[in-house]
């Protein structure tokens, strides 16, 4: 007879990975939802929206639990605090679910998990949680301001601090609360194997709600479906999962006519994939990334959409190809990064990365730049892109690249709709902000690889350019 499965004692499990093993959360909650396909949806869906609510509030609630407890958050047993986590965000957030319940299957699941002597505290602060939440007082956002964001939104000070500096309160504000948003997913329609038209149909044939995406015209928004695999459009290679910031890379990049493009570090492969459908079938994009797991994924997404000129290959950006230079008409180098602009898909990404992490990260950006630069060739385009919103890894970056390497920022503004047109654009790069603009955090810059005669203008990029961001 089959053992029945505890769906909160799932949740704890998959918290337990991503908080104490570092495991990402997109990637862990995917596995435990294929593996347990067989539970009714219902389940399933409380499975995420335990794991995906707690990781978005993790800060608040450790906030709240504070109030009630005399032991602190980081002072507590990983499992406990985990358990308390999950427990005090059904009891705030999930009113379908019974205070009584939230707090009796707490106490039974640190018994079942050899914290019998611990039940009594867990009952104890929970209880009290569950008859005072009302009375909890948050930071005062006139005297604490920063404070305040950080318990209100659960982000990281320091975190705030940046932003704060870079773009102002209003902004950053709208930054955090657009992380909470409930969106659709964004796809991208090969027009290629099917109209724009057959694919709605489809989709809305299996009673899926379908938006267009203001920004491009075969950008739809998806919302109402249970899963992205079992979607017959998807199956086909008609659509492909893949925000707008990312989208517009391959716009800016712009390919012509039997062009080829070396993306160096691609996984997943949408945009990739995007470049090879640009080039109509001719040309060839070489997708690389560094691992074979990352490559299997970009093969597997090349092989449903039945893309003829993309091969994937695993090569480590960080490492000179020798047999690349000077070969590129487009270089993507969409770089590893701290992801902070991606938070609303990723929550754990806030509490993972530290001004110290960052640092690391930024010196990594910077290695593979300088390898990958050497693959453009004179008059040929290098598209630098991240998935973050801070100017350390995005103007910054710029600004030194620049000023060690024979490229030259061009305009984006002939690649992108009005709504995204600004003085920034005109100089060279583009960045997109949750809350601001309808994507995720992006940043894209095009920048051309000067010609052997061809000499820097300094006035070309000086005032539109980098140094409009105040760098």
């Amino acid at each position: 007879m089959t053992k029945p499965v505890n769906i909160r004692e799932i949740c704890l499990e998959i918290l337990q990975e991503i908080t104490e093993e570092e495991a990402y959360s997109h990637i862990v909650l995917r596995e435990v939802l294929e593996k347990y396909q067989y539970l009714e949806k219902r389940d399933r869906a409380f499975i995420s929206r335990v794991v995906e609510g707690t990781l978005e509030h993790m800060i608040q609630l450790d906030y709240i639990i504070e109030q009630f407890s005399n032991v602190p958050v980081y002072n507590m047993k990983p499992l406990i605090r985990n358990l308390l986590r999950m427990s005090v965000y059904q009891l705030k957030y999930m009113d379908s679910v019974p205070d009584s319940a939230a707090c009796n299957e707490a106490v039974k699941l640190a018994q079942r998990r050899g914290f019998y002597n611990l039940k009594g505290f867990v009952n104890g602060v929970l209880r009290s949680t569950a008859r005072r939440l009302s009375q909890v007082r948050y930071p005062d956002p006139a005297k604490e301001p920063l404070h305040y964001l950080s318990v209100k939104y659960s982000f990281p000070v320091w975190m705030l601090e940046k932003w704060v500096t870079q773009y102002g309160y209003e902004v950053t504000e709208k930054i955090c609360l657009d992380s909470h948003m409930e969106k659709g997913i964004v796809v991208r329609c090969n027009l290629q194997k099917a109209s724009k038209e057959e694919i709605i149909a489809s989709l809305t044939q299996e009673g899926i709600s379908v938006r267009q995406h203001p920004y491009l015209d075969y950008a739809l928004i998806l919302s109402d479906y249970n899963y992205m695999r079992a979607i017959a459009a998807f199956k086909n290679g008609w659509i492909q999962v893949q925000d707008i910031s990312s989208m517009l890379v391959a716009e800016i990049a712009a390919p012509n006519w039997g062009e080829y493009c070396i993306d160096v570090c691609a996984a997943p492969g949408g945009k990739a994939l995007h470049i090879a459908e640009k080039l109509m079938g001719s040309g060839y994009v070489e997708a690389r990334d560094i691992s074979e797991y990352k490559v299997q994924l970009m093969q597997e997404n090349i092989e449903r959409t039945d893309a003829i000129n993309i091969r994937a290959a695993v090569k480590d950006a960080t490492v000179v190809d020798e047999e690349s230079i000077r070969k590129a008409d487009i270089v993507l180098a969409d770089v590893p990064c701290s992801g902070l602009g991606v938070i609303g898909k990723k929550q754990d990404i806030k509490y993972k990365m530290s001004a110290q992490r960052q640092q690391d990260i930024i010196r990594l950006q910077r290695r593979i730049l300088s390898v990958v630069q050497d693959y453009v060739k004179p008059g040929g385009v290098l598209i630098y892109s991240t998935c973050t919103i801070g100017a350390d890894e995005n103007q910054y970056n710029l600004k030194w690249f620049l000023e060690n390497y024979p490229f030259r920022l061009e305009s984006i503004d002939p690649y992108i709709c009005d709504a995204l047109k600004s003085k920034t654009t005109k100089g060279g790069y583009i960045q997109l902000l949750p809350g601001i603009h309808e994507s995720d955090g992006f940043f894209i810059a095009r920048l051309r690889r000067l010609e052997e005669t061809e000499e820097v203008q300094g006035e070309e990029y000086g005032e539109d350019g980098y140094q409009i961001a105040g760098l």
